[in-house]
């Protein structure tokens, strides 16, 4: 226990100090909530103060902090779901919809061929090249959405004609992205094709049912609840114990628990005090508590020094950054263009589908605790998440200077995560 207390304020508070500081430059606080897990991790502190690190972060404390950490990407995934709009996805445009689909299929198949010569040189003994040519992919096509609902909001754009086509693009992808990350786990997971196939299936079906059972039930019930203030406390323990049961079902049927989750924040209703008011809640623990437990468990499986010991590991983090940046930016604003936008709009809708954020890294967590990619290739993702993290919110800033807009309607309240400093 004494560990545990010295482990927990010690990843809260760095974490907490780094938001602060790339806030204060503009930047979306994650990537200073990442950075820190890594500066807390063997790519500096344990390289310059082993001692340092083995104090605070000692290996009989990590069972508990990492139990701590992913109960906090439970209530994050949640957050996520809940936050997606599917009403949104009905009334997609032509545009939202070309440029979805570009920012899915355009990095999808170049992580795919790049997956060809990194196969043989940094993919896990015994591990076969369908789930981990299908998980490079899916890592080169995620975007985070609750980071750009953050970056739209403090950039003025959320609720503009921008903004509200980069929102739908996004959840668009991240729908994809996440379904395609659930057939990975499945194979990855599965002990023969037949096992994958009765994975994916269970899933699917369960996600049917809350999609089409548990969600109008829980719509009736909070309305119900609306008249009567009953106390919001039992809102908030059974959302989390809905949550957790439904993380467990997903684990069951072979799928990682985080898809549960995010189902469940996606079958919540909306638009309710109670639901609201206990979501905000979770999200005031989850967010500046919790996270921060998972961003220095990132750290510690990051060692950057181990790529600089092989200079040909920073020509395959390169290609990885640029068939990420060409894929999803290139790809995005491509069809924005041939759908009628500017160049200007075009490449800001491009980077901002580029932003990977959080979302990327929870990715390739999974990941790595499935055996699909090593710590090398997993240490190069994780850079190449914080590069095309950070240049998203410098760029859209400049190409929105000097532009000459309308006076802006006031806008639209933004969804539950696009408060949160995570993402």
């Amino acid at each position: 226990m004494p560990a545990v207390l010295v482990a927990v304020p010690a990843a809260i508070l760095a974490c907490q100090a780094g938001a602060a500081l790339l806030r204060r430059v503009g930047q979306p606080p994650v990537i200073g909530e990442i950075a820190m897990g890594i500066v807390l991790g063997p790519s500096l502190l344990g390289w310059l103060w082993p001692e340092a690190q083995t104090l605070l972060f000692p290996e009989s404390v990590l069972p508990y902090t990492s139990v701590l950490g992913q109960l906090g990407l439970l209530g994050f995934m949640f957050l996520v779901g809940l936050e997606l709009d599917l009403g949104t996805l009905r009334g997609s445009s032509r545009t939202a919809v070309a440029v979805s689909q570009a920012g899915i299929l355009v990095p999808l198949g170049l992580g795919a061929l790049l997956a060809f010569p990194l196969y043989g040189r940094l993919a896990p003994d015994g591990v076969g090249f369908l789930p981990f040519a299908l998980f490079v992919a899916v890592a080169m096509s995620v975007t985070a959405f609750p980071v750009l609902a953050r970056i739209l909001v403090d950039r003025g754009l959320y609720g503009t004609p921008l903004g509200a086509l980069a929102l739908a693009c996004a959840a668009v992808d991240d729908v994809a992205a996440w379904c395609l990350l659930a057939l990975v786990v499945a194979l990855a997971a599965a002990g023969s094709p037949f096992d994958a196939v009765s994975a994916a299936g269970l899933t699917v079906a369960f996600g049917a049912a809350m999609l089409l059972v548990v969600r109008p039930l829980l719509a009736r019930w909070a309305a119900r609840g609306r008249a009567d203030r009953a106390n919001d406390g039992v809102v908030l323990v059974l959302l989390f114990s809905g949550l957790c049961l439904c993380a467990l079902a997903t684990d069951l049927m072979g799928v990682h628990t985080l898809f549960g989750a995010f189902l469940f924040g996606v079958a919540a209703p909306r638009g309710h005090r109670r639901v609201e008011a206990s979501a905000a809640r979770l999200r005031a623990v989850v967010v500046p508590v919790l996270l921060p437990l998972f961003f220095v468990h990132t750290g510690l499986s990051t060692e950057i020094g181990a790529l600089a010991a092989d200079p040909a590991q920073w020509l395959w983090t390169g290609a990885l950054l640029a068939v990420a940046v060409l894929g999803k930016w290139g790809g995005s604003a491509a069809a924005a263009r041939l759908c009628g936008r500017s160049w200007r709009e075009a490449t800001a809708i491009g980077a901002l589908m580029n932003c990977r954020g959080l979302t990327e890294l929870v990715v390739l967590t999974i990941g790595l605790e499935l055996g699909v990619i090593g710590p090398d290739l997993f240490t190069m993702l994780v850079l190449v998440a914080l590069i095309t993290t950070a240049v998203t919110a410098p760029v859209v800033s400049r190409l929105q200077r000097g532009k000459q807009q309308a006076p802006a309607e006031p806008a639209a309240t933004p969804p539950a995560g696009a408060a949160a400093p995570s993402g």
